[in-house]
Formats: structure tokens, sequence, C-alpha cells
């Protein structure tokens, strides 16, 4: 005698697998352009940037962010096991304000910015990286290509911008903050990354990070110690916000042959990670 099991078509399906936050992060900035649609966000609309986020950072409520055209939920990242919660723009409108992400598994520590996603080529993965090394970091991504509605867009560059309300309500708290862009070779051809505090005075924090870089083996050009051909990053609005809250802030530029390469991807974000930057 055979028998024979025959399921029923109610039996659900398996669940799919979470995506990655390398993969989330590569499909989001994947749409950006300088043509695409970006408006700055209106002095109350920041103000709902500022309240909502600080009620999603500390759990009481997404409304605030959802209001503005953010979608919240929580996850967990396959590749570390550690849970986190993300808050994405809308897509296909002129709210292009960014993505977010918030890593559970420890108190807030260490702030991870990518400015210019889609223009500072790979940055986005460096920041990925570094986000995964740290417990309790908190990713920051643009959400717009940093030349649309002509250079609006800049948030390294625009106070009014929802990532400046994210990053200044984070150093409020006293986090450090580590800010990821790119250059092309031949602006300085001598150098593989160029570290600077931007508009604070550089500590101990930057130095950790330059000696470890060094050791590496990265040619490393010190802002705070000579001319790095305008790559010093002093009017960036957030090293600028930094200094006047007295919190850590270290601008890291990297030339193009550091950014194509994984394994030189991976040597970056173990000395910044080494250099623990959360650290005054």
């Amino acid at each position: 005698m055979t028998l024979v099991l025959v399921l029923g078509d109610d039996e659900p399906p398996p669940p799919a697998p979470e995506a990655g936050l390398d993969s989330l992060v590569t499909q989001f900035t994947a749409g950006l352009s300088a043509d695409q649609e970006y408006r700055s966000p209106k002095s109350d609309e920041r103000r709902t940037a500022a309240t909502g986020f600080a009620a999603v950072l500390d759990r009481r409520g997404t409304a605030d962010f959802a209001r503005l055209g953010f979608s919240v939920r929580d996850g967990v990242d396959p590749a570390t096991g550690r849970p986190y919660t993300i808050a994405v723009n809308e897509t296909g409108t002129d709210r292009a304000w960014g993505m977010y992400v918030i890593d559970r598994s420890a108190p807030p520590s260490l702030v991870v910015e990518v400015p210019h996603p889609a223009f500072d080529l790979r940055t986005e993965l460096f920041g990925v990286d570094l986000f995964r090394r740290v417990p309790g970091a908190v990713l920051l991504v643009a959400g717009a290509h940093r030349k649309a509605d002509d250079g609006q867009a800049d948030v390294a560059h625009e106070e009014d911008s929802v990532f400046h309300v994210v990053a200044t309500a984070l150093a409020g708290r006293g986090l450090a903050q580590v800010q990821l862009h790119g250059f092309h070779d031949q602006n300085l051809p001598s150098t593989d990354i160029v570290l600077s505090s931007g508009a604070t005075v550089a500590g101990d924090a930057a130095r950790r990070a330059a000696d470890r870089l060094t050791a590496d083996g990265f040619a490393v050009c010190r802002a705070w110690e000579e001319r790095c051909k305008g790559l010093e990053g002093t009017t960036n609005v957030q090293g600028k916000m930094a200094a006047s809250d007295d919190t850590v802030f270290l601008h890291v530029e990297m030339s193009r042959t550091v950014r194509e390469s994984p394994e030189r991807r991976a040597d970056v974000v173990r000395a910044l990670t080494e250099a623990d930057l959360a650290k005054p």
C-alpha cells in the first residue's frame, strides 16, 4: 500500500530571505541621477524631521517620519545577525530625503555618513561595511544625487536638508561623525586618502585614523598638517555643526583607485574601525 500525502493549496509559502543591507543600499542608490526630482524641505518639514527621527531613534513611534513620506520598518541584517531599523524616503517624488539605518544591537555610537551616493562612487559600500563593523552605528545615505536641483541636493553643503537635520540630532547627543567622500586620482596623484576634521580642530580620533591607515600602507594627506588641494572639507556644513557642538567629525576622501578595490575597501574599513572613532 502506498500512502500519498497531498498538501492543500492553503499551505503558506516559506518566508522570503531578508535582503542584506548592502543590497538595500545599492538598490536605493542605483536610481539616483543628476536630473532626478528633488526639493529642499521647508522649515516646518525640517522641524517634523527632527522630532520624527528622534522618535524613531528612541522607539517612540514613526508617525512624524511617515508624514514626510518615509517608510520605517525593523529588520535583521543576514551578514551580521544584528537587528536594525531602516527609514527610506518615498520613491518617484521630489521628497528624495534619504535612507537612515539604526543598528539596534547596542546604544547609538557612531554616525556613518554618505552624502554623495552615485557621485562619489562606491562610498555607499564603504558606509555599509563600516556600519556593520560598529555596533550601535547609525548610517545616513543622502536620497538624491549631489547635482540634482541645480546642486541644492548637495547635503554636505546645504543646511536645509533632512540629512543635516538627522546629523545634527545625532551630534547633539554627543555622537562622532565619519563622512565618506571620493576624489579622482589625478587630483592628488601621490595620495590615497585625505583625512581632515573639517571646520573642527583635529583631535585624537583623527590622528588615530591617520596612523592606522598609514600602517596599512595608505598614503595619507593629513589636512591638519599640510595642504591637500582643496579636499580638506572646511566648508562642510556637518563639520561646521560638529565644531559648534564640540563633537568629533572626520572627513574621509578616498581616491578612485582605493574605492574600486574591494581589498582596499576592507583595509580602510578595518583601519577606521580600529581607530575607535566613537572615542574622543
